[in-house]
Parts: C-alpha cells; structure tokens; sequence
C-alpha cells in the first residue's frame, strides 16, 4: 500500500481552464505578489500553473460576465464570502456559504468566494466549489482547484484591493473568536458582523457569563476547568456550594470555545465531570472548560437579533424566538436520557427536535426574552445580527436571593441567557431565516438588509448605503401582488414534497432547495406544497380503494415562514398551530410589533423598499382538490416527494454468482409484485400522484406513471433489465421475504438457507420500497440477521452504532417497519482510500488496488423520453464503513462524493483530474479510457431509455472499470434534490455548467415541454 501511494499525484484537468473560468462567471484580476500556485508540480508532466486569482464572482447569471475595471464601480457592490475556518463546523460554514451565494446575488453585487482550511491557509476558490458537500470533499478538490495565498497577510492585501465588503461565514474558531474580524481591521477592510475585541469576550462561555452578570443578567452557575490548573477539591466545593452531590451532582460539560453544542456532554459527580473536561481537552476541542448547573426543567429558546434600531433608543430589535423543544419517542430513545440540543439534533433531519416561532410561553415572557436579547447585544457591542440562546426556568427553580433584582425575573418563571452566537448559521432552514420569515424577510431581503446595515457603518461605503439599488425579489404573496409588479406571462409552479417514506426527510430538504432556487425566475411563481405525513403506510389492497384513500390524504399549500423546518412532521405541526385562532392572533401581534420596530430604523434608509412576505395562513386540501386547484390555475408540478436510496459502497465477493436472477427468484418475484404495487412507496415515486396528475392533464417533472412504478420497485427494476445482459447490463440476485415470515421463522433456520440461495457469505439487507440508507445494513453472520431481526420486531428507530460484526455507523430504520424486505449478495467493490498523510508532498490522494475492477458510481440521466442524456458518473469515495450514514450523506464529515468517472492508470494506480469544482477518478487502462467511458454512459443511457425514464432521474449500479459492464442497483425516478446533491456536482460539469437555479429550471422546462407535446 505504501508503495501505491507513492505513485500517485495530483494533475491538471484535460479541459482548459480558461474555458472553465468563462463557463462559472469568474471575474480576473492579476496574480498579487503574495499569490501561491497550490498545485505542486507533476512528474507525469499533465500539470501546469493555475492562471488568474478569481477575484469576484456574478452568479445570478448562466452566461460568462466580464466586467471592464472600474465600470458601474458606483453601483456594483464586491461582496467577499469567507468560509471554512478550522473548527469542527466547517461543515456548516460550507452549507452557510452556499446559502448565502444563492441568496444575495443580483446585477447590483458582485460575489468573490473564499476558503479558510483547518491549518488557516487561505484559499480563493469560485463558486461551483461550494457546492461539495463535505469539508473533507472540499478539502481534497483544494490542492488542484483553488488558488491559495502564501499568508494571511497576503490574503489580506488581495481582499483590500479586490472587495468592497467582507461577509464572514466562518462558525466557531477564527469566525467567531475575533480571528478574521481582527485580520480584517488590520488591514481596514469593511466587514459584516461584530467587531474583533467584542468577538473575543462573547465567543467565550465563561467569559461572556461573567460579563453578563456585571451587565446585571442571571447567569448559569459555572466553573471553569482549564489545563491543570483545576483540582479536585476546588470543584467538590463549587458542587457543595450549589447544592449538588459531588458524587451524582448532574452538570453539563462543554468548551467555552466551540459553538454548535459540539462537545457538550452530561456528566454526574465530581470525577466524572473532570473526566469529561479532560477528553474535550486532549481531545483538542478546548482547554478551557465549563462545568455548569444542568438546568432541570427548563425550555430552551433562540432569539435573533438585528441591529437595525428601533425608535426612540435606537435598540437593536429582537425577531420572534424561537423554542427548542427536545422529543423523545419510546425505547428507542430511552437510552438517551440525558438529551441536550446537540449537533446532531441542530443540523440534521430528526424527529427528536421540535421548533415553536413564537414560543409556548406567556406573551409577557417573550417579550422579556426579546427586551433582555436586545439587551445583551447592546451591552455586549455586537453589531449587525447574532442568535442569542437561552432558557426559560419554572418558578419552582431556586435562583439565589443576589439574582432576585437582576434581569430575568418574570411571575412565570427566570430567563437566562447562555450563549452568544456571533456567526449565526445561515443555512437555508436556519433560525436566521426562520425567524425573519416571520416578520416579512426572504432569504435574499435579510441578507442584503444585513450587508447594507453594516455599510453604514463604514464611510468609505457611503455611496453603496445612498442607493436603493438592494431591491428585495418579487413578491409570491397573493396579498402582496397588487403592488408588486407582475412579469409578463407568470407561469404557476406547484413544487411538492413530503408523504410517509422515510425518505420524507430528504424530501423535504430538495423540495426547500427547489423552491427556493426557482424563486430567481420573475415568470414563475413557485408554491410549496407539503403531502402532509400519516400515522403510518395505507392498508388498502384494493387498487380502486388505494386510488380513494391516496385522493383523501391531506396536501397543504405553504406560507414561506412554514416550509423553513427540518422534518415533515414539524411542518405539519405548525400548519395546525398555525390556523389555531388563539395561536395566530398571538404570532400576529408580535409579528406586527417587531415590524413596527424594525421600521424605526429601516425608514430612514433608501435601501430598504419594504417587507416582502405577507402574513398568510397555511390551506388544506384533499390530493383530489389539489389536483383540481392545479389544474385550474394551469400550474406544472415539480415533484420532490421521493424514495431515495443509496446502497453500500464497498463491494461484494463472488460476483459472477450474483450478476443473474434465477428462474424460481423470477417466479417468487412476480408474485409479491401486484402486493408491492398497492401497499408501500412514496406516491410520487410509484406512479400514483402521476396517474391522478395525468388523468385531469396537469404537467409534471420526471418519468410518467409506468417508469414510475417499475423503478418504485427494485426486483420489477432488475426484471424490466435482465434481458439486456448481451448489452453489458447485469442485474443482482435477490431474494424477498414478508416481514411476518422474517419474525416467525428462525434465524437459525433462515441465515443457512439465504446464504445457499443467494450464493454467498455476506448479504445485504433493504426495505423492498424504502432509502436514503433507511434500513440497509451488511450482514455477516447468524448473529447480524438476529440483531436486525429484532430491530424490526421492536420498531427500533436506529441500530446503533456497531451492532453488527463488522464496524459501522448508526442505522436509521424505516417507520412503520417495512411490510417486504430484500436480501442480495453484498458486493465487494475495490476499496478506494483517502490517504490524508502524503509521502512526496501531495495533501489527499486516493488509493485503488484494481483487484476486482469494479466500483459503485451514481449518475444523473436528463432529457426527453428515448434520448436520455447521462451526466458524467460520480464515485463515492469514503474512509470508513460500509454504507453512508445520515451524516455523511447530508452533513458529512469523513467522506467525499466526488463528481467523478473511474479510470486507471497502466500500473493500476489512481490518478486524479480535475474539472471546474470538483475531482474527476479516472481509471485507465492504457489508451482506452475513452472508450470505456463512453461505454459506461452508453449502458447507462440504455437503461434509462429501456425503462422509459425521462426528464431526470439518478441511477445507481456496480460498473467494470475495463469493460464499462454496469451491474444495476437500483433507478430512483425522484432523486434527492439537496444543496449539496450530487446531481448538483454532475450538472456543473456539463458544458457549460448549470448552476443550481438552472439545472431546475431545465428540469421544469422539460416536465412542461412533454405535456406541451401530448396536447
């Protein structure tokens, strides 16, 4: 391996990068001085000298812009997005940044793309890098794509002459501890956000604790371990004097430095506290820790504040907070009975977290909570926004008699603020954009909003601040169209999401993501539309009866403020509360007071044209009306409710006895096949809401009802292909079994009797009609198959982590139970390392032993129906584990997907090129990459028309390196669809690339093209 390693280096893409540049809108300015190549050079003799740093960015539009020096240089504000940063929450940053591109673009600013790495070496990167989606992804496509800086010094001096103002998006270390707020005032660069030395005491829990209880605010009680400083004894009396055993006493742990809840544990007694404040110190999270009160009881909140003045005091404003509220569901969770809004629960898809914009609490406590959080921002110094977190404890909570005269006492209980937020997260469902929503802000009028507040507050952008240039996007509320004008020809999109899947979850982050980017387009106006989730699947077996029961489910067409949550369920929630009467009334008085503040300060500057978000209730249909109501308003439907799998990555042995579906598993198949229809799967993905669509003539995106259904089904998918083996297409051996017979025949029995049938050691194991990894797990032995049967019998919610024998992540399992699930050979791929540690210079490389010749890739098919077009193939690389758990899919951190077609050298030997923004795996076989890359595509291109397949889906298969033989996984006909997907990866290297708000607007264009034909 070690030798292998050697061999590898990193090298120039074959397309010019000149044509690149015109393709993503880069912007050139000459090299500075302090510019360096971060592309070493290359014995292959393939590499060359990266050419002009890009210097800012236009994205709003498709087609190269090049603007003469110096030009409109009155109008056009250069806007510098800064990411990254070397803290645990690169991640977020990334999301963050993507988020805020997309939002703030527009022919009045021009965008320049940043990257801070882990060793705080600065980058200048374009665009399309944002979107990969993983900071290790990220990191790998660094050395070859981007264009780095020899200092941080230098870096500085490229911002000064090359931005008008910095916007910040680095979370946690170096974002919010003053780091880049201080090389930035160095060097008197206008920057958004807080000033560095305010940064600096807010940033730190401890910190920021004392200075809110000299400001005269209650504050948790805390000690603060820090090295070796602390001893036992010191703590044992801080535990005495607050009343707590020093054996059981429960405290919370966490960094005084780090943010998102990384780090922050429960621990009992004095020992085990030390204990833990020890791991996040060798742990090189922090070496300052802080052991606080668990505060029993209490409700935590999240509060944003602007710093946009509000009448007579010039107060920062405080929107409508938001409560966090933690939900535990049954045994699956009892284990965790010490829940805290950790970082799992704050950025991913889950149901143990509940959001409430207003809070459940009295109105004379919000509007404590808001006063005390304009408060803090004001005595703290922070300027143009923060999240200011906090809690809400009982009356019955004992808060010492030198607290009673201190901010926070109210007659329903104390609130405390705990946390400052100098950076808030500002990914697209963030509490930013939540809690903005609320009172009359998009995403693109706060964002902008915020940039010209912190423009004031540097003369040198004085003539930016006196335009009113930063108008807001036209407005989709009905109550607002009267004096919004309408463009010609407004076409209606219905874009819906959801249903009961497991795969609902990521439902909804695409179809957020669709809307959301289908906004840009003035003759569209884009409704979100949510398939309101059951108690469980429908038990009709009656295909007239399932028709009635599916047109009886319930579709909600949504205010923009409902769509900004993480789970379907939440959505559903807050449209019921939302048409509450008491529960509106309320959310309306608050929303017109903080309006009414917020238009204090904002009527005195020309930039701000208005709100653009009405007040809109939440309507409920039957899927039957909302057809009609589609109909009727001649709208075209993006579909974005889904089943979306991704199967393991690693390969299985024995492939050639896994490649053929036998005779009798043709027969078993056939006949669960009239069940499978009628019982399971999305009704976006099985035909069925494109049955209901057609029949009254409404347009629609992706494949029409029978590609649908064969694909919603992945043993009618390898039926439909089997017959093209002579072409180079194979299908894997599967054996489907009822969950009741699962439950009542006996491992012992059933493990010997898969293995032999199936001819293999190792199985993989999926819901028949499930994705997203939702179930799918690799199974070993005997003990595997018991472990996953009883996950099933007892409704398990996740297999935790290392269940099975072989090492593995946490397992997130359908709920209800799938009803049919499928066992197949697991395949052994070759193996693809990421090796982080180079020997000859080379930071990440990819190691690939070839023993096989076969790698699993998923690639994006787009076009109309007979001549799909497909997208270059992508290689899921990660370094460890079998299949890609809910992290590493949506907020990944140790894995890359990278857009990428497999290709190997004549030795064997991995060898990278790259292209635009992302890294491209070619295994080559002497002069025949070509062709095997073309047969590849081919195959892929065959499949899709032999099922019919048009608009787009993603297909997902096993391919042979030398031969481009594809063995098929599965066809997904509504694909995931999130910031960071990767058919987002493979569009942007298509000539020319498609950026995000394109790609979808092709995607909708060819949905209605199609129903135009068929008229």
């Amino acid at each position: 391996m070690a030798s292998l390693s050697q061999s590898l280096s990193l090298c120039q893409p074959r397309r010019k990068r000149e044509n690149i540049r015109e393709q993503s809108q880069i912007h050139s300015v000459p090299v500075l001085s302090g510019m360096r190549n971060s592309v070493k050079s290359c014995s292959l003799g393939r590499c060359s000298v990266v050419g002009p740093v890009p210097a800012a960015t236009d994205v709003v539009a498709d087609d190269a812009v090049i603007r003469e020096e110096g030009k409109e240089k009155d109008r056009v504000l250069r806007v510098g997005v800064i990411c990254g940063g070397p803290s645990a929450e690169r991640g977020i940053s990334l999301n963050s940044a993507r988020s805020v591109i997309d939002h703030i673009q527009g022919d009045d600013l021009l965008v320049s793309c940043y990257y801070i790495d882990c060793n705080l070496n600065a980058y200048a990167i374009s665009p399309a890098q944002v979107y990969s989606n993983t900071p290790a992804d990220f990191d790998f496509k660094l050395e070859s794509l981007a264009q780095g800086f020899q200092s941080l010094s230098d870096f500085a001096e490229h911002l000064a002459a090359s931005v008008d103002i910095v916007f910040p998006v680095i979370h946690g270390r170096f974002g919010e501890d003053g780091g880049i707020q201080e090389l930035l005032e160095k060097s008197n660069i206008p920057f958004v956000g807080t000033r560095s030395n305010e940064c600096r005491q807010a940033f730190d829990k401890y910190d920021s604790s004392l200075e809110l209880d000299r400001q005269g605010f209650i504050t948790v009680p805390n000690f603060l371990v820090q090295g070796s400083h602390s001893t036992e004894s010191e703590l044992s009396k801080w535990f005495a004097k607050n009343h707590l055993d020093t054996n059981s006493g429960k405290v919370v742990v966490k960094p005084a430095r780090a943010g998102s809840s990384i780090g922050v544990t429960v621990a009992y007694g004095v020992t085990d506290s030390l204990k833990k404040a020890n791991e996040i110190i060798i742990g090189g999270i922090d070496d300052r820790v802080l052991v606080e009160i668990f505060l029993e009881g209490g409700s935590e909140f999240t509060a944003i504040v602007l710093d946009f003045g509000s009448g007579h005091d010039g107060r920062p404003v405080a929107l409508l907070p938001t409560e966090v509220e933690i939900q535990l569901h049954g045994n699956a969770d009892m284990w965790e009975k010490d829940a805290i809004f950790n970082y799992r629960r704050k950025y991913l898809p889950t149901q143990q977290v509940a959001y409430h914009t207003p809070p459940r609490f009295p109105i004379e406590v919000i509007e404590s909570i808001q006063e005390g959080a304009s408060l803090v921002f004001q005595r703290l110094g922070l300027c143009d926004f923060a999240r200011i977190d906090g809690w809400l404890l009982p009356s019955s909570v004992h808060i010492p008699p030198a607290s009673e005269k201190k901010f926070g006492r109210t007659q329903s209980g104390t609130i405390i603020f705990t946390d400052i937020n100098l950076i808030s997260g500002m990914e697209q469902t963030s509490f930013l954009f939540q809690q903005a929503s609320k009172v009359g802000f998009s995403h693109s009028n706060i964002l902008r909003s915020i940039i010209q507040r912190a423009c004031l507050r540097f003369p040198s952008l004085a003539s930016y601040t006196s335009l009113s240039s930063f108008l807001p996007r036209r407005s989709k509320s009905k109550q607002l169209t009267e004096t919004c004008p309408k463009a010609k020809d407004v076409h209606k999109v219905f874009v819906i999401f959801g249903g009961d899947t497991s795969e609902r979850q990521v439902s909804l982050m695409s179809g957020t993501n669709v809307w959301l980017n289908l906004q840009a387009f003035d003759d569209l106006e884009v409704v979100p539309c949510l398939l309101a989730p059951t108690t469980g699947y429908s038990s009709k077996t009656n295909m007239d009866e399932k028709e009635l029961d599916v047109k009886m489910k319930s579709i909600w067409t949504l205010p923009y403020s409902l769509v900004l949550r993480h789970t379907t369920e939440e959505v559903l929630a807050a449209c019921i509360e939302a048409i509450d009467p008491d529960r509106a009334a309320l959310t309306s008085e608050l929303r017109n007071q903080v309006m009414n503040d917020l238009m204090e300060g904002l009527k005195k500057q020309s930039w701000f044209t208005g709100f653009d978000l009405a007040d809109e209730p939440p309507i409920r249909y039957s899927v039957e009306q909302w057809v009609k109501l589609a109909k009727e308003v001649q709208a075209t439907v993006f579909i974005a409710e889904q089943r979306w799998i991704h199967i393991v990555s690693e390969l299985r042995r024995n492939l050639s006895r896994a490649i053929h579906i036998s005779k009798q598993e043709t027969e078993e198949a056939t006949t669960h096949l009239g069940y499978l229809k009628i019982v399971h799967g999305g009704i976006g993905e099985d035909g069925t809401l494109q049955f209901l669509l057609e029949a009254e003539g409404v347009p629609y995106t992706g494949p029409g009802v029978k590609a649908s259904k064969i694909c919603m089904d992945k043993v009618a998918t390898s039926l439909a292909l089997n017959h093209l083996e002579k072409f180079g297409v194979l299908t894997i051996n599967k054996k489907v079994l009822r969950k009741e017979d699962l439950l009542n025949t006996s491992v012992h029995d059933l493990w010997p009797d898969l293995t032999s049938k199936l001819q293999s050691k190792t199985l993989c194991v999926k819901p028949s009609r499930d994705g997203c990894s939702t179930g799918v797990a690799r199974l070993c032995c005997l003990e595997d198959l018991a472990v996953y049967v009883k996950a099933l019998e007892e409704c398990f919610l996740q297999i935790p982590s290392n269940s099975f024998s072989k090492a593995h992540g946490v397992i997130e399992m359908p709920s209800p139970p799938p009803e049919l699930l499928i066992f197949e050979p697991f395949i052994e791929t070759d193996e693809i390392i990421v090796s982080s540690n180079s020997v000859n210079g080379n930071a990440n490389r990819l190691i690939w032993e070839g023993c096989s010749r076969w790698v699993e890739v998923t690639v994006g098919v787009i076009g109309k129906c007979g001549s799909m077009h497909s997208l270059t193939p992508s290689v899921t690389v990660k370094e460890t584990g079998d299949i890609l758990s809910l992290e590493e899919k949506f907020q990944g951190w140790n894995w890359h997907q990278s857009d990428s077609t497999p290709i190997i050298n004549n030795q064997g030997y991995v060898k990278i090129e790259e292209q635009l923004g992302d890294i491209f795996i070619k295994v080559l076989s002497g002069d025949q990459y070509e062709a095997a890359l073309e047969s590849c595509k081919q195959r892929i291109e065959l499949i899709a028309n032999t099922l019919q397949l048009e608009g787009f889906s993603r297909i997902d298969a096993f391919v042979n390196v030398d031969s481009g033989e594809v063995l098929i996984i599965e066809v997904n006909t509504v694909p995931g669809m999130t910031p960071s997907t990767v058919l987002i990866h493979q569009a942007l290297e298509e000539e020319p690339p498609m950026y995000p708000h394109r790609f979808f607007r092709t995607l909708l264009d060819l949905g209605s093209e199609r129903f135009n034909r068929n008229i």
